[in-house]
């Protein structure tokens, strides 16, 4: 499937928001966006001078969607199937998002980045409830268990994963015991929960029109 292999901090300056896709360089405050912030290109430092609300709208999902990973069609999917759940669209899609296999290994601290949960996802690195699952977009139910491989736990990407995660915090819809290299999923977050600064309402505006 086709993935968006360019450079990283060109798309969180495009975005206008630190989508914290580097790991470890986003946390030096050494990336692109930190030291320019502005939209990448010749005339980047005037593009944003101003802003229709349909240009908001595009923003707001195009921030969202970079942050997950997900391409256009796979956006829209979730999108149509929060719009048919009980509740709130936003907060049904941001749920679903956050309920994502390659997110949840990223919010462990398993992987530095949610491009790195994604990859070690595709090579089997990792068990769902005991049985092996190699699905990225795999969405995890209430409960569910996560854990790495055996043959996997001497991978230095994880371990260094795990460092930099050490001494954050872990979000309440998740518990990880780190010694065992397990994680377990309680259920979908609570929007209040999620650290994320996303107004998913001009998402749900703009799919309105």
């Amino acid at each position: 499937m086709a993935r968006n292999r360019g450079p990283t901090d060109k798309i969180c300056r495009r975005v206008g928001a630190q989508l914290y896709l580097k790991g470890q360089r986003v946390r030096n405050g050494k990336s692109a966006f930190d030291k320019k912030g502005y939209p990448p290109g010749m005339h980047g430092r005037n593009r944003r001078a101003k802003v229709s609300e349909y240009g908001r709208q595009l923003l707001e999902k195009q921030k969202i969607r970079e942050s997950y990973g997900l391409l256009e069609r796979q956006f829209h999917r979730f999108f149509s199937v929060a719009q048919r759940q009980k509740g709130v669209t936003g907060e049904n899609l941001m749920g679903m998002l956050e309920s994502r296999l390659d997110n949840v290994i990223y919010r462990l601290g398993f992987a530095a980045t949610r491009r790195q949960a994604r990859q070690l996802v595709v090579h089997a690195h990792f068990l769902v409830n005991g049985k092996k699952v190699n699905i990225p977009s795999y969405i995890l139910k209430a409960n569910d268990r996560i854990k790495v491989r055996e043959r996997s736990r001497k991978m230095e990407v994880i371990h260094s994963a795990m460092q930099l995660a050490a001494h954050g915090k872990i979000m309440p819809n998740l518990e990880v015991d780190r010694a065992k290299m397990e994680g377990l999923f309680l259920g979908p977050p609570a929007r209040n929960d999620i650290p994320f600064e996303a107004n998913e309402q001009l998402v749900v505006e703009l799919y309105s029109r």
